[in-house]
């Protein structure tokens, strides 16, 4: 289930001002295959037994705005989408505040997103509330624990932002979703599942 290019650039159209119409980042089209998950697939195969638990995988798609609901947790079993969720990207991923990823950095200070496989760690409780802690597994993300990367919910994302705004606001790298979502996504992507994202 994802929202097609072609589709998103006819959202766009429809707004008189360029912006997503409103409703637009909740448009997708049921039935459709996730566009990553062939790439997520093999990333549980490469990274063996790392992730532990293998049935269901966070896929997160940074070629779509984060006005979009990008964020995507999927049943590998038989490929089903069981939920959609708007997410930030970090602030050096776009400077601009475009709403779009740009640039990705592993490094620290950078506040960017990075790319590739973690596996998903250990519940904490910390400045944003209950978050789940995130193991970069790949060499473009290998340090994101160091970099305290991790899934937590906020209120700079929203649908009401992604409305108004055609984005949500920026974290600094970390995987941010709304606070109405967050719990939903913490419970079904669970300590020792992949989380996989990518352009």
């Amino acid at each position: 289930m994802k929202l097609s290019r072609r589709n998103f650039m006819g959202a766009i159209a429809t707004g008189s001002t360029g912006l997503i119409a409103p409703g637009a980042f909740a448009a997708v089209r049921s039935g459709d295959r996730p566009a990553l998950l062939d790439r997520a697939m093999d990333a549980l195969n490469s990274h063996g037994s790392k992730i532990r638990d293998r049935k269901i995988v966070g896929l997160v798609d940074f070629s779509m705005s984060s006005g979009m609901r990008r964020f995507q947790i999927v049943d590998i079993g038989n490929g089903e989408v069981l939920a959609n969720h708007l997410v930030a990207h970090g602030r050096g991923s776009d400077p601009a505040n475009s709403g779009w990823a740009r640039r990705f950095s592993n490094r620290p200070g950078s506040n960017a997103s990075s790319q590739g496989s973690f596996l998903i760690g250990e519940t904490y409780f910390g400045k944003h509330g209950r978050s789940h802690r995130l193991h970069g597994l790949d060499p473009e993300n290998d340090l994101a624990f160091s970099r305290t990367i991790v899934i937590h919910g906020a209120n700079y994302v929203s649908d009401g932002i992604a409305r108004t705004s055609g984005r949500v606001g920026r974290s600094l790298g970390c995987f941010t979703v709304s606070q109405r979502d967050v719990a939903q996504v913490l419970a079904k992507l669970g300590p020792g599942k992949l989380l996989f994202a990518a352009k």
